[in-house]
């Protein structure tokens, strides 16, 4: 049995999680099946990974999962295209042989002619289907590269983040030695007067002359 974790999730358990749901929310699969199959991976409960999709990953993704949307709409859209294609094809092919033939519907009734109309046809629809294929792979492919350069700019201002709390440390413990040095100081300044003080305590005598208390 693999053994749960319940550590703190790192940048590349955060990474996986979202490469893995984006994939799942593109092939129309549900988020449910991308949790199970990132707690594998990881070794964490699919609950775990659902919680932390909503609760922190998501909100960095909301562009990415809009494209992976879009992506499962247009592949739904193809696929439903190319299933209603190939419930013409029968149809076209059996319309023309009763045309030819009148009602016989054996494959021996099709005519040279209604093959040919057929199949013309069914090039123009062909070459048609190549060019939008052709048109969602290079979509893919920009949105592959903006993806790629979201998650080196990501790194970078992760690094920029960490360099800038360890400066920001280093700053704060000079600040509080400073802070300490001064405090030090006005404390040996005040005892100082107070000593001043005490040395040169006068009174007046009878005549009226200053006199120095000892």
């Amino acid at each position: 049995m693999t053994a749960i974790r319940q550590d703190a999730w790192s940048e590349e358990d955060d990474l996986i999680l979202a490469e893995v749901t984006l994939r799942h929310i593109r092939e129309g699969s549900t988020q449910l099946a991308a949790f199970e199959e990132v707690g594998e991976k990881i070794g964490r409960t699919s609950a775990a990974c659902g919680f932390r999709w909503n609760s922190c990953v998501r909100k960095s993704y909301e562009e990415a999962i809009a494209i992976a949307k879009g992506q499962r709409q247009k592949r739904s859209y193809l696929k439903k295209q190319n299933s209603s294609r190939g419930a013409q094809v029968a149809g076209f092919i059996m319309s023309d042989g009763e045309d030819d033939y009148g009602t016989e519907d054996t494959p021996n009734s099709l005519s040279i002619d209604a093959v040919i109309r057929f199949l013309r046809q069914w090039k123009g629809t062909y070459q048609e289907a190549g060019r939008q294929l052709k048109m969602l792979e290079r979509d893919l492919r920009d949105k592959e590269e903006e993806l790629a350069e979201l998650r080196a700019e990501n790194e970078r201002l992760s690094k920029e983040v960490n360099t800038a709390q360890s400066d920001y440390r280093v700053v704060n413990d000079d600040y509080k030695a400073l802070i300490q040095i001064m405090d030090r100081a006005r404390r040996l300044a005040f005892l100082s007067e107070e000593e001043e003080e005490i040395k040169n305590r006068f009174k007046m005598d009878a005549n009226g002359n200053l006199e120095r208390i000892e």
